[in-house]
């Protein structure tokens, strides 16, 4: 297991892109090494919140060593981080997590909710044959512009404001969307639905799964999900 020390990441920017929903560009070591699907830990300056909060990893600019997060507000903590200008510091582990495996083919992205940004940094490495297929409650669609230079956009709201009415999986199939590989980050049961889509239909499916963290490295096993096979690390 690689070793990860903390770091005091420069923050360059930061800007409210949705109510709730804050993008953050900080300078650091990190983006030398990241890749799409990655997140790093940030901690808070709060004393009594020992743990740090995973956060994924939006862009990456590797000549400028600099990264992208994009976060929704869910506690105290991120409320914090969501208050930080340029200039400031914070503290921060990563890159961690295995991120995705690229693959050649038609690639189709799918994001929902704050599992959206993810999906930034995996349609800018892929460059070609990408569809994006991103799922939001309604038509604060916080990105989507963005990701538009990168490829096709498919959208699906809840309430149908915009898009197909309904999930991701009810926008792949009203599409008619073909696939070598899906990519997938988003809550648990987006993931599941990408899991049966993609077993019924025999493709390849790679799914980021969003746990709360405690030490981000794979040592407290406190974000062990359960899998067919045995891991050789945690033996669940």
């Amino acid at each position: 297991m690689a070793k990860m020390e903390k770091e005091q990441a420069r923050v360059l920017s930061q800007e409210m892109l949705a109510a709730g929903i804050y993008s953050m560009w900080i300078q650091t070591q990190a983006a030398d090494t990241a890749k799409p699907g990655q997140f790093i830990s940030m901690y808070t300056t709060d004393g009594s919140k020992l743990l740090p909060r995973p956060i994924s990893i939006c862009e990456i600019n590797k000549e400028e060593s600099m990264l992208r997060v994009v976060y929704r507000i869910a506690g105290q903590g991120t409320k914090e981080f969501s208050t930080m200008q340029a200039g400031d510091t914070i503290e921060i582990v990563g890159p961690l997590g295995n991120g995705f495996a690229l693959k050649e083919g038609k690639n189709v992205l799918i994001g929902g909710g704050i599992g959206i940004p993810p999906m930034l940094a995996l349609a800018k490495a892929l460059k070609k044959d990408v569809t994006v297929v991103l799922g939001y409650r309604d038509s604060n669609l916080f990105l989507k512009e963005e990701f538009e230079p990168y490829a096709k956009v498919v959208i699906a709201t809840d309430d149908g404001s915009v898009g197909t009415k309904g999930n991701v999986i009810d926008a792949i199939r009203e599409e008619e969307l073909e696939a070598d590989t899906l990519y997938a980050c988003g809550p648990m049961p987006m993931l599941r639905g990408v899991k049966a889509y993609a077993e019924e239909k025999d493709i390849l499916a790679q799914v980021s799964l969003e746990e709360k963290m405690a030490c981000g490295i794979g040592a407290c096993l406190g974000c062990v999900c359960q899998s067919k096979e045995k891991d050789s690390h945690s033996h669940v």
